[in-house]
């Protein structure tokens, strides 16, 4: 009989687990503890509940802690890890080193509902949500999980589409029973789902992300198919009720298309688009993926999209390129093939 994993899971739910075995209140604390801060791999680690409470709660559950099945690295550092999901499925996480911070890309689903042109998880199409235990296990099983600094949710997926689970992840990794992170270590990427966003928003305090690709909202429709039930227009004036001038930052991820969406005309809209939010946009290069006619621009156009929009009041970056050799660069990961492998 399968076991129900631990791990993930927050204290309330681990406080129903203690009071469903007879278990006093205070173990829900102690077992967290040894989840979260301690990481243990087995119940039996758990040395301050009694004998007969461990073997209480290993007889229904186990910490759930998988490593990573496959690794890939890059020639600039960056691993990519496989993990299995299920049986048959599998995501990826990217880690990325990169001086005195080291972040990693969690996945949250397997594929995507979304099908965004650019993005190969799209293209792979959507098998199912993650657990809170599959979504955290990307973290703690990691082999430099101590080494840590960020967590992105930009990897496989829409989290706002799986936000129930993102969320009891959030809160281990921010309360004090959990990782007791701040949540300025965390940001969550999204390309602005109506049901999810204003929740995330107003029920957690970490970063946030909007997949932006284009001001005008008939190109970024041809981009994003999920233009059509929630506009960017109608994304940003949800994002104008609330604060992101203080600790909280909100960033827009504008992929530069070669003669799409990288001339100054574009950038003029994204300034009127704008206007009045506290935030600032990140320039993505596009990195070329199988079956898809777009092409990333140049270095020069960049950086003249991107002076133009800091000179007009939208601070601007560009971000830097990594893991493109092992497919692991924003828009490349993608386990399509591994899982048909896996069914014949």
């Amino acid at each position: 009989m399968s076991k129900y994993p631990l791990l993930g899971m927050t204290l309330d739910e681990l406080q129903s687990v203690v009071r469903g075995l007879g278990m006093p209140k205070f173990a829900a604390k102690q077992i967290a503890s040894w989840l979260y801060d301690k990481k243990v791999n087995s119940i039996d680690e758990m040395t301050n509940l009694s004998l007969k409470h461990r073997e209480a709660l290993g007889a229904e559950y186990e910490v759930g802690g998988i490593p990573p099945v496959e690794a890939m690295h890059s020639v600039d550092g960056t691993i990519k890890y496989l993990f299995q999901v299920g049986e048959k499925n599998f995501v990826e996480a990217v880690y990325i080193p990169d001086d005195d911070r080291a972040t990693l890309c969690v996945s949250s689903q397997v594929g995507c509902k979304m099908n965004c042109k650019f993005c190969m998880t799209g293209k792979q199409g959507f098998t199912t949500n993650l657990t809170a235990n599959q979504i955290l296990n990307q973290i703690s099983s990691l082999p430099e999980r101590d080494k840590l600094t960020n967590v992105v949710l930009m990897g496989m997926g829409e989290p706002l589409d799986n936000l129930d689970e993102v969320l009891k992840v959030l809160e281990v990794l921010t309360a004090p029973y959990g990782y007791g992170w701040s949540p300025k270590r965390i940001t969550l990427s999204s390309i602005g789902l109506r049901k999810g966003l204003q929740r995330f928003i107003e029920e957690s305090d970490c970063h946030l992300a909007i997949s932006l690709h284009s001001p005008v909202p008939s190109q970024r429709l041809d981009l994003m198919p999920a233009e059509r039930a929630f506009s960017i227009t109608e994304i940003v004036d949800l994002l104008k009720n609330y604060d992101f001038s203080k600790q909280r930052r909100l960033s827009f991820e504008y992929i530069v298309f070669k003669g799409v969406n990288d001339s100054l005309i574009y950038a003029k809209e994204l300034v009127k688009l704008l206007r009045g939010v506290d935030c600032r946009i990140n320039l993505i290069r596009f990195h070329a993926i199988p079956g898809v006619d777009l092409e990333g621009t140049d270095m020069e156009a960049m950086v003249t999209f991107r002076d133009y929009l800091t000179s007009h009041g939208v601070f601007s970056t560009i971000r830097a390129s990594r893991g493109e050799d092992i497919f692991a660069a924003c828009g490349m990961l993608s386990t399509a093939k591994r899982e048909g492998n896996n069914k014949n």
